[in-house]
């Protein structure tokens, strides 16, 4: 063997086989390894960019859900009945009677006539003669149907009380009422409709509000 061979050192002499097989082995292994580690950087990115996005989404729903109030709001759905403003209140009034009744029917059937002051007034009190002016709704008894109010036409209904202009129900429920008050008056075939042989058969409930008095000239 030659001086050269001999002094020529490990790195620059030529490898086996074997050599080259286990060095391109484990070249490979660490492009495995690398692009895994790629992989998995990549993945985590993608995770954290969903849960920053799902973030901004439930952030944005809470603010949302604040913002309304928290339910669903709709204008119609149990929303209080509002004041009409062309409704004639005498002074001192309960500004209730601003406000349209909601009358429901009753049990049975009736003998009598029978009134219910639903809100006390503090005006005169109404008397045979007096030309009074109301606003009134109309139910049936049995069912609580309603069948007129002077409501729908935004405007009171005047007449003189005893004179007949009105059923007998009327004409004699409504003496001795303040003005101001709500009364409902249940009132019986008899003193209703019957007599006149048209209108709504069977007994009626009315709610009235005295609104205005005025003794016969």
């Amino acid at each position: 063997m030659s001086e050269q061979v001999q002094n020529r050192s490990p790195k620059q002499r030529p490898m086996t086989k074997i050599e080259k097989r286990a060095a391109a082995k484990a070249a490979k292994r660490q492009a495995w390894l690398a692009a895994q580690k790629k992989h998995r950087r990549q993945r985590v990115a993608a995770l954290t960019s969903g849960a920053v996005v799902l973030v901004l989404l439930v952030a944005g729903a809470v603010l949302l859900w604040n913002t309304s109030g928290g339910e669903d709001e709709s204008p119609a759905a149990d929303a209080p009945a509002s004041a009409q403003s062309w409704v004639p209140l005498p002074e001192g009034a309960d500004p209730a009677l601003a406000v349209r009744p909601a009358p429901t029917g009753g049990e049975g059937k009736l003998d009598d006539l029978k009134v219910t002051t639903l809100i006390t007034g503090t005006g005169a009190e109404v008397a045979a003669g007096d030309h009074i002016v109301v606003n009134y709704v109309g139910v049936t008894y049995a069912g609580g149907e309603e069948f007129d109010a002077s409501w729908n036409g935004s405007e009171p209904f005047d007449f003189t009380v005893g004179a007949g202009q009105v059923i007998e129900g009327w004409d004699k429920g409504l003496v001795g009422a303040t003005v101001g008050s709500r009364v409902q008056l249940d009132i019986p075939y008899a003193m209703a409709y019957e007599s006149s042989g048209g209108g709504i058969p069977g007994d009626l409930r009315f709610v009235v509000d005295v609104l205005d008095a005025q003794p016969a000239s």
